[in-house]
């Protein structure tokens, strides 16, 4: 009997890869759409389940919202919901200036921030008609969204970690523990054969045009007879 592939015992839920969410601080979402409303930051915080750090906002309403920190902002200043396209502000996509920096952005209109959440990483709206709205990713990937998801101005803080390298392979370790994130990664074809699909191979296999799409074995290169023939 062979053991479960890495990929696979994941999803077992075992400690091994289950996430410390007790030590998780917030969720991040948005507030649900009022007419207008502003928030002064009163705190900005690091947490261990971002790379970016959050922004403690004091709405109006006083309520307490919290947000990823986009880059430039302070203590003291003033973020709005629904009102003026300023530096952090929560806004439709189509009351966004094209052009702008956005990051946190929805899939659909109520969804949540879902794209662009990680430190340094943020879309650019590109422009919009009356019911899409065009946006590059990171990735250079332009997608359409509707005008009415709501999005973050700006790019979220914290993107010059990666000019500080970890040195030691423990930080790395505890680092990624914090986040519930497999480390060290190693090639699969480095691995023992019960520990990968492609374990204990030097190349990945030739799989024939014809296998079926089901079959865990297409993997690899797929027809690379066939490919060489057509040139």
């Amino acid at each position: 009997m062979g053991k479960r592939p890495i990929i696979r015992a994941r999803g077992k839920g075992g400690p091994r890869y289950r996430a410390p969410s007790h030590r998780f601080f917030c969720d991040y979402v948005y507030p649900p759409i009022f007419d207008k409303i502003y928030g002064k930051v009163v705190d900005i915080i690091h947490t261990v389940e971002r790379t970016a750090p959050i922004a403690i906002i004091k709405l109006d309403n006083g309520q307490t919202f919290y947000q990823i920190a986009p880059d430039g902002i302070k203590t003291g200043d003033i973020i709005s919901f629904n009102a003026e396209p300023t530096l952090g502000s929560v806004l439709m996509l189509k009351d966004i200036p094209d052009g702008s920096k956005i990051y946190g952005i929805e899939t659909f209109p109520g969804s949540g921030p879902k794209l662009c959440r990680a430190a340094g990483s943020y879309a650019i709206l590109i422009g919009k008609s009356e019911k899409m709205a065009k946006i590059q990713l990171p990735s250079g990937k332009v997608i359409e969204l509707d005008v009415r998801c709501r999005a973050s101005i700006g790019m979220p803080a914290g993107y010059g970690r990666h000019e500080k390298p970890f040195l030691k392979a423990g930080k790395k370790y505890y680092a990624m523990k914090a986040r519930n994130k497999k480390w060290p990664m190693v090639s699969p074809t480095k691995m023992n054969a019960v520990d990968h699909p492609w374990g204990g191979r030097s190349k990945r296999p030739k799989v024939s045009r014809q296998t079926s799409a089901r079959m865990p074995l297409k993997v690899g290169s797929i027809g690379p007879k066939y490919w060489k023939k057509r040139k």
